[in-house]
Order: structure tokens, then C-alpha cells, then sequence
């Protein structure tokens, strides 16, 4: 494969990866950047468009890159100083991301089909932490994780990796309060995650709750956890029982066990349904 070496930093394709990998949508003209081949794949197995492919001269252009994707080759110094990660793997793309709102993220209920089953991530500032409760959601067959303004982007880089190609299929959308209002009137049920302590006299331990029907569940801020508004907008409270001396759960954990709960509840009720 002969592709042209590009040796200056200040090239235009190498300037908008370094402006996509640093999070400057307006300069990387609304493309995201991913390095490595297993994000590379998993773009590619979801059917994302890449726009362009960039690898180091140092590698050999892998024979699964798709036919008719720009490909440009850049010199180790240049494709190190556009990547962020310590040891780069020698290959990155800018992507077209996938653009979900509230209504493309929730299917209509169809009769036979799962519930709706949402994850609230609610001011989430820690990228690693969304990154693995989006890579949950999709383990455990969540229909879209929402994020609250000052939840961090879902395209952060170190996001992306956590999600390990999750964020490319499950839908991730940015909501206001007003939004997790309006999940009622769709026929969901919120439940507001809360500390499992005295505090909370009224949190239904987690096997407790109904979880089969459709429902949203909210996790909170790493140290602060749920707003009392977001609380008060919930119809319930609950909580995981911790018999461990420990205050709190780290919040990709709690969410995750969250949603391994609702998806143990719903497979089980499955299981009971008579086969005809």
C-alpha cells in the first residue's frame, strides 16, 4: 500500500486530529479521534464512518483498513505529538460520531420486547468512571445512558477507552431536569440511587425495587451523589445494602450493579413467562 508521508505538524488533517483529540469540536469540525486498533475495530464493526485513518511510519498499514477511508502516514515524531496516550500504538482515526436525542434513544414499547431501561449519569466528572457504566449498559442491555449538564463528554478520550467501544453503540444523550421529568409521562419509573445509611431511613434495598417494568435509574457525583432535586423528582429511593465497613462505592461500580440487578430481575421474569 503507497501512501504519501506527511512530515509537518502543521498539516491540516494532522492539526484537526490534534484539535478532535483534545476535545475542540469547533476546530475538529465535529469529528472525534480514537487511537489504538481495538477502538479501530470497534468503530468499524458498528458501522461508524471514518473519515480519515493516520498511522506512524514506524507500522504497516493493517490489511483490515477499509477501502475508499483517506490514509495518511505520518512520521513517529508528528503522530506523537497529536495522540495522548504515553506508549500509542501507531494507528488513529477521526470519526463521525453517532448523534442520539431523547426521542432516537427510546424505542416504542413493542409487546414482547424488554422494558426500557435507562442510566442516569448525573454530573459524573470522572471520564473513567461514564466510560465503564456506558460498557455496563451495554453488558447488561440498557436502552441509553442520559447524562446531566457537568457529566463529562462521553468522547473524552479517557471515556472512550474505558467504554472499550461501547459509547459507539449505546446511545448517550445529554438531558436537563426537565427531561428526567418528562420520563414519567412516557411510563418509566426513576429511582434515585442513595447511600446505604441511617440518612436514608426510606431507600428500598436494591432487590426490593421493581426493576422489570420500564424504569431509570440515577447515579450520582463521585463525592457529592444526587442532587435533593434530582431526589425529589424521583418516585423512589434506593440503595445498595453493604455489609463491608465502607462509606461509599466507587459511582461505575454502583451503577453497574444497578443495572446487573435490573437485568438479573428481568431475565428471571423471562424465564418465568410460559412458553406456549
Amino acid at each position: 500500500m503507497s501512501v504519501a508521508l506527511v512530515t509537518s505538524r502543521t498539516n491540516p488533517r494532522v492539526k484537526q486530529l490534534r484539535a478532535a483529540f483534545t476535545g475542540n469540536a469547533r476546530l475538529s469540525g465535529g469529528l472525534v479521534a480514537i487511537e489504538g486498533q481495538t477502538l479501530l475495530k470497534e468503530a468499524i464493526r458498528s458501522g461508524l464512518p471514518l473519515k480519515t485513518i493516520f498511522v506512524s511510519d514506524r507500522v504497516e498499514p493493517p490489511q483490515w483498513i477499509p477501502r475508499g477511508v483517506e490514509l495518511l502516514q505520518l512520521t513517529d515524531d508528528v503522530f506523537s505529538s497529536v495522540v495522548d496516550t504515553q506508549h500509542p500504538q501507531g494507528i488513529a482515526a477521526l470519526l463521525i460520531p453517532p448523534i442520539w436525542n431523547l426521542e432516537s434513544a427510546l424505542p416504542v414499547s413493542v409487546p414482547g420486547k424488554q422494558a426500557s431501561l435507562l442510566l442516569i449519569a448525573a454530573g459524573l466528572q470522572d471520564p473513567g468512571n461514564l466510560g465503564t457504566l456506558i460498557r455496563s449498559a451495554e453488558a447488561f442491555e440498557a436502552t441509553a445512558v442520559l447524562t446531566t449538564p457537568g457529566t463529562v463528554s462521553q468522547w473524552n478520550q479517557k471515556a472512550l477507552r474505558a467504554s472499550a467501544g461501547s459509547v459507539f453503540r449505546v446511545p448517550v444523550v445529554a438531558i436537563t431536569q426537565a427531561d428526567i421529568s418528562s420520563l414519567k409521562s412516557r411510563g418509566l419509573r426513576i429511582y434515585a440511587a442513595v447511600a446505604d445509611d441511617p440518612a436514608n431511613p426510606n431507600a428500598l434495598p436494591l432487590s426490593a425495587a421493581e426493576l422489570t417494568k420500564p424504569c431509570a435509574l440515577m447515579i450520582g457525583n463521585e463525592g457529592a451523589g444526587l442532587s435533593a432535586n434530582l431526589i425529589a423528582v424521583a418516585d423512589a429511593r434506593i440503595s445498595i445494602p453493604m455489609p463491608g465497613c465502607v462509606e461509599s462505592l466507587n459511582a461505575a461500580i454502583a451503577g453497574s450493579l444497578l443495572l446487573y440487578e435490573a437485568s438479573r430481575q428481568r431475565q428471571n421474569a423471562s424465564n418465568r413467562i410460559p412458553r406456549t
